[in-house]
């Protein structure tokens, strides 16, 4: 089984006309922000060896038409739900490796053997559900409840703080100019 993303066309816009005129026409009558719609049909690129099933989102806006197309061999489904459950749900899990990579920098590893790889990615992960921790613990009232992994970490945890433990305490001597201190405390 497959699903991708298509680059739109005019052969293909042209073939799901019909309902992108009716979901312009509906979130017109009805003075919406968006209307979304959802179209099938069959396309074949000049590559392609056969007809293949191409699903269209089409999205009316007070800006216009959108309409991005998904090819895929799935059948029995809706093409709404292999449109929002099944492509863009492998979009946004493309987006958390991305995340990943690039927050967390788990996209180094560059040792000859695999085991070595192997611990850096666990090590990365491990990283990764700490800060997810460090973030859940946050009041979802302050900004930082929704920030990303880079920013906690310039924020919360690469400041400069006098630590002083005593057998009873441990205390942190925030700068005076420290702006989340009453988070961290």
């Amino acid at each position: 089984s497959y699903i991708f993303g298509l680059a739109g066309t005019r052969p293909l816009t042209t073939k799901v006309q019909e309902v992108a005129d009716a979901v312009r026409t509906h979130r017109a009558l009805e003075d919406c922000d968006v209307i979304r719609g959802f179209a099938e049909t069959t396309h074949r690129a000049k590559s392609w060896s056969c007809e293949r099933r191409v699903v269209a989102r089409i999205e009316a806006t007070r800006l216009g038409l959108d309409i991005r197309f998904v090819v895929t061999n799935l059948t029995g489904t809706s093409p709404r739900v292999i449109y929002e459950s099944l492509y863009c749900a492998r979009g946004q899990a493309e987006n958390w490796i991305k995340f990943h990579k690039a927050q967390l920098a788990s996209d180094r590893t560059s040792c000859r053997r695999a085991v070595a790889n192997q611990v850096r990615l666990v090590l990365h992960t491990a990283a990764y559900w700490l800060m997810l921790s460090v973030r859940e613990a946050i009041p979802a009232t302050r900004d930082l409840a929704r920030a990303e992994f880079a920013t906690l970490r310039l924020r919360l945890l690469k400041i400069a703080v006098r630590v002083q433990e005593t057998t009873s305490r441990i205390r942190l001597a925030f700068a005076s100019c420290c702006p989340e201190a009453d988070l961290v405390r």
